[in-house]
Formats: C-alpha cells, sequence, structure tokens
C-alpha cells in the first residue's frame, strides 16, 4: 500500500503507480466518490482482467474511463457542443457521462458503442492518469453486500484487494456514494443514475 496525499500529491509517489500501470498492472485508487479498481485504460489485456473478476461483460455493460482534464475527452469520445458545455460546467466532479465512443478506444469498448466519461474532483488520480498519458480504467470497489467500511477505509480495502490488484493507494477515507451517471449518447442529456453529483444544467 503506498500512501498519497490529495491535497499535495507527491510526484514519486504517483511515478511508482504510473510504473505499474505502465506494466499492464491494476490499480486501487481514490475518487471523489468511491473508490475505484482500474487500470490502463487502453491495455486490453488488463481491461479484461478486471471484467471478469468484477463480473462485468463489456459487451452490455458501460465500461467508464478516467481522463484528467475535459481537453482530451474528445480523443475517446464524441462530443458535441452543447454536451462539452455541459461537461464544462459540472467536472471536475462526482459524474460519469456517457458518450459514443471513437476508433482510439480499443475493441472492448465498441461493442457498446458508447463510454463513461470521468473527470474526478481529485488531485490523486488525475495526476496519475496525467503522468500516464492514457485514461485509466473505472469501476468501484465497492460491494452492495459488505459492510460500508470495506469500500471507505483504505486499510480495510488494501485488505480485502492486495491478492488481485497490483497496488492499493491510501488516499484518505473514500466516499459512499457513487457518481451521478448522465446519458448523453443522443445529445439530450438523460440522468440515469442520481448520486453524488447536482448537475447544473
Amino acid at each position: 500500500m503506498i500512501r498519497i496525499y490529495n491535497e499535495n500529491p507527491n510526484p514519486r509517489e504517483i511515478e511508482k503507480v504510473v510504473a505499474v500501470l505502465r506494466d499492464g498492472g491494476i490499480v486501487v485508487y481514490p475518487t471523489d466518490t468511491l473508490y475505484g479498481i482500474g487500470c490502463d485504460a487502453l491495455n486490453v489485456r488488463a481491461v479484461e482482467k478486471i471484467c471478469e473478476m468484477k463480473g462485468i461483460n463489456p459487451q452490455k455493460s458501460n465500461l467508464s474511463i478516467i481522463c484528467n482534464d475535459l481537453s482530451i475527452i474528445s480523443e475517446y469520445a464524441k462530443v458535441s457542443t452543447p454536451v462539452f458545455k455541459l461537461m464544462k460546467r459540472n467536472l471536475p466532479g462526482p459524474f460519469t457521462f456517457i458518450l459514443p465512443t471513437t476508433s482510439s478506444l480499443p475493441k472492448i469498448y465498441k461493442k457498446k458503442k458508447t463510454v463513461g466519461i470521468r473527470v474526478p474532483d481529485n488531485n490523486i488520480i488525475r495526476e496519475i492518469v496525467a503522468q500516464l498519458g492514457n485514461p485509466v480504467l473505472s469501476t468501484s470497489v465497492v460491494d452492495e453486500l459488505e459492510e460500508p467500511e470495506y469500500s471507505t477505509n483504505p486499510e480495510l480495502i488494501h485488505e480485502k484487494w492486495e491478492s488481485f490488484a497490483d497496488l492499493v493507494i491510501d488516499g484518505g477515507t473514500g466516499g459512499i456514494e457513487p457518481s451521478t451517471v448522465v446519458d448523453c449518447s443522443d445529445n439530450e442529456p438523460v440522468i440515469i443514475r442520481q448520486g453524488k453529483g447536482v448537475l447544473n444544467l
């Protein structure tokens, strides 16, 4: 486990995380909502490993990726001007925007034709993504059947995930509310899950 502070992430510690991701590793990291488990989103083998472990069928479920800012989103998703303005008003923040994919994403994302885009209000994961130069796959560590501590307390998260993840980041206590999911695949924003974020239209 590695301790990183959100207020001022240590560049050396960030580099250690990035090295694991570049190597195809799996990392547990903090966000502005729940702790997440992910990998380099463009490393198909690592993405498949997480999908298998979490019981996600990428052909039927939306995969989500974390970007460090809005400037690179158009590389991975098709964004109309009104949707971009909506995202700009609400990001960084606790939202997942569902958008049509572009050809830059590996085939595993394309069966669904849409991808979730996250730009969390959390310096640790945004700094990791910036240094990596690729988005990071985003799935939460939450298991509905467990006590909330297992998805908020870094020590317990580490205990649960250390055998599967190559690295667990302790970024402080995690949240218990997921992101608000906004489907913009038809340009008209539709909230399909109300979570922590209150959408500023």
